[in-house]
């Protein structure tokens, strides 16, 4: 599946950059919100959610890489996330924090830096119904891909598949045609793409079905 990033789309015209890419053939929405703490970027909150809700009927994945997050789920559920996924190292009790998010009603995630060791995140793995993989630092669009993640990608794919329930294993950063093929031969399940998507000669829906193409091939 391909869940293109609006970090990277025109904020100029946000709802018909949405609009362009579920036209064009996305499956989820993804939202990064960063606060200048956990990560040194802000992006935006929860009214951008509450603003897209009714611009699109695809699922609102929201990745939030602030800290402290508890305090913010409950909004984040009711401007119509579908999804929220939350870093392992921005809540003293990761295990909490995803029953919280499940019983707002909502997808739970979670996702961790690429300096944590991926066994960080083993004891929280059947309370997650996503699990996201960066292969770049949290904070900031447009990173080159890191290569040396893909064997967490195959890792997580492993655990995954040893639990009941559907669970979606998600990658995001430096995704393009040319890293794809790679993060979904490794297990990914569900592509982030933001430059790789908005803003691309062609337009979106051509973007889309080149990493379409990428992850076939």
């Amino acid at each position: 599946m391909i869940a293109p990033s609006i970090l990277s789309a025109n904020f100029a015209s946000l709802g018909s950059q949405v609009r362009e890419a579920e036209a064009g053939g996305a499956d989820w929405i993804h939202v990064d919100v960063m606060d200048g703490h956990f990560v040194p970027q802000i992006s935006f909150g929860e009214p951008i959610v509450r603003a897209l809700r009714p611009v699109t009927r695809l699922p609102l994945d929201v990745h939030l890489m602030i800290e402290p997050v508890d305090p913010h789920l409950e909004a984040f559920a009711a401007a119509g996330a579908d999804s929220i996924t939350i870093h392992v190292e921005a809540t003293p009790d990761p295990a909490r924090t995803l029953q919280a998010i499940s019983d707002l009603g909502v997808r739970p995630g979670l996702t961790l830096r690429p300096g944590t060791p991926v066994w960080a995140i083993w004891p929280y793995l059947d309370l997650a119904e996503v699990v996201l993989v960066m292969t770049v630092e949290p904070g900031r669009g447009g990173q080159a891909f890191m290569p040396d993640m893909l064997p967490r990608i195959a890792q997580v794919a492993e655990r995954l598949a040893a639990l009941d329930g559907e669970r979606w294993l998600q990658v995001d950063g430096g995704l393009n045609s040319a890293t794809t093929g790679a993060a979904v031969r490794a297990g990914a399940q569900v592509i982030v793409a933001g430059s790789a998507v908005f803003g691309r000669e062609g337009g979106v829906a051509a973007a889309i079905d080149g990493l379409r193409g990428a992850a076939a091939g």
